[in-house]
């Protein structure tokens, strides 16, 4: 039991298998427990991991195979060392809560190529047997088509996209605030002595970030908090006298309006990015409100740069482009109308919406057509024991309507009365979970949860 608490310690906190031959760590452990011997790196890494790898992985390919639906995201990458990398993780349903779970994280030896890409996933689906439940890079997207599975491209990777494309209108700028960074970064004594400029200014001792180039938002920080030192930077670089090109003031103007204009896709991307909440039913909402922030820009006089402005008009043309349509995305429909904070008021297209709830009530009415009759057992008998006691020659007339009423049913009408009945519901809170809304109504709706379980284990981001 000890062996095993030390094994989730290491692996719950990167530690290395050498910590066993620590002496500060052996010392430690003989004072909690003088009677406990710890196990030797090699028993440690060759016997307790592995057993314990295995029963994790029997839980969870258990836990897996329950769930009605999985969605499956992927991301690669290639290390500084120029080795290629792909990673793999399983979100999914239980007990009316999003989990997540990393599946496989490997190394790819191949070329990312559609064909390899499809073969690697096809082989991590297999492997957790649940290439059944399965339901933005160019090669993903044709790997996906291969496979048959239903793709979504991540949100996040396309306004990272759209993002640094509008970034480009204002690369000259955004390059004079990055050597400014990376002087600071790189010379200490230029650190100390911003640090001491703002100690007498009476400003908050803050360091210059420096941006990355796969993160649009890490360049969105970088200039934020280039403004935040705008007066200690200024005074600094003064005192120094370096050669590093300091902004004209038209410049300032420039980071400023271009954060304004960024704030809202970095909130939507922080928004979609989370594994413990709804994502998929949002996208439509809030791509929409990001086209509605970018053109309350260009109408309301907000922006008075010209670099800006054509900013924003990159922005706002990108974003016509790959958020088209949208809302006729079958995934994304249903899940917005099974949303019980949004439902309707995700449309603004009423045959999208139309099309959405005619492919859910012809979900649900698959579904009454497919449910199950009573199990057999214990309860059936006693309900057909209490049927015979009331039996007589009076029930008879009653009991042979009821049957042939209950034969004559129409399963497509019981989906449209609950389709209807459904919508008919006042909309909950945004901020209110609708998970916890699905499981309080699982007894009143019976079939569109099934559908509803599909279409919200859906990410929109693979972040």
């Amino acid at each position: 039991m000890i062996d095993e608490e030390l094994a989730k310690m290491i692996a719950k906190d990167f530690q290395p298998f050498s910590v066993v031959e620590d002496k500060g760590f052996k010392n430690y452990c003989l004072a909690l427990n003088p009677s406990y011997v710890l196990p030797a790196r090699k028993t440690l890494s060759q016997k307790i991991i592995p057993k314990l790898y295995d029963r994790q992985r029997e839980s969870l390919q258990t836990e897996l195979s329950k769930a009605s639906a999985v969605c499956i995201t992927s991301d690669s990458w290639t290390s500084r060392a120029t080795s290629s990398f792909m990673a793999v993780t399983c979100h999914y349903i239980e007990d009316y809560k999003m989990k997540s779970c990393l599946l496989d994280c490997f190394e790819v030896s191949e070329r990312h190529t559609s064909e390899n890409l499809a073969e690697e996933l096809l082989k991590v689906a297999q492997e957790w047997k649940i290439k059944h439940k399965v339901d933005n890079a160019a090669n993903i997207v044709k790997s996906i088509k291969l496979l048959k599975w239903t793709y979504l491209p991540c949100l996040a990777h396309t306004i990272n996209l759209i993002v640094r494309d509008a970034l480009k209108v204002i690369k000259s700028t955004v390059d004079k605030v990055k050597g400014i960074v990376e002087f600071f970064h790189k010379s200490t004594t230029a650190t100390q002595k911003l640090k001491n400029t703002q100690r007498q200014l009476g400003l908050p001792e803050l360091r210059p970030i420096q941006d990355c180039i796969t993160r649009w938002n890490s360049t969105l920080h970088m200039l934020k908090r280039v403004l935040d030192l705008r007066e200690a930077i200024i005074s600094t670089l003064a005192l120094l006298n370096t050669p590093i090109e300091l902004l004209y003031p038209h410049e300032w103007d420039i980071v400023k309006e271009a954060c304004t204009v960024l704030e809202p896709f970095e909130q939507v991307t922080v928004e979609i990015s989370g594994e413990q909440y709804v994502t998929a039913s949002k996208m439509i909402i809030l791509c929409r409100g990001l086209q509605i922030a970018t053109t309350h820009h260009q109408t309301s006089g907000t922006i008075s740069t010209e670099n800006i402005t054509e900013m924003v008009q990159v922005i706002s043309a990108s974003m016509e482009k790959r958020f088209h349509r949208m809302e006729f995305n079958n995934v994304l429909a249903e899940a917005s109308v099974l949303d019980p904070r949004f439902k309707k008021l995700a449309f603004n297209d009423s045959t999208a919406l139309d099309e959405a709830v005619q492919r859910l009530k012809t979900a649900a009415a698959n579904c009454t057509r497919n449910e199950p009759s009573a199990p057999p057992g214990n309860q059936g008998e006693a309900v057909s024991q209490e049927v015979e006691k009331h039996t007589s020659t009076v029930w008879r007339f009653f009991d042979e309507r009821a049957t042939e009423d209950t034969t004559r049913r129409n399963p497509s009408a019981d989906a449209i009365l609950e389709n209807r009945s459904y919508l008919d519901e006042p909309r909950i809170q945004r901020v209110e979970d609708p998970l916890s809304w699905w499981k309080s109504k699982a007894p009143v709706y019976p079939f569109l949860p099934k559908s509803w379980q599909v279409v919200t284990c859906v990410c929109v981001s693979s972040s």
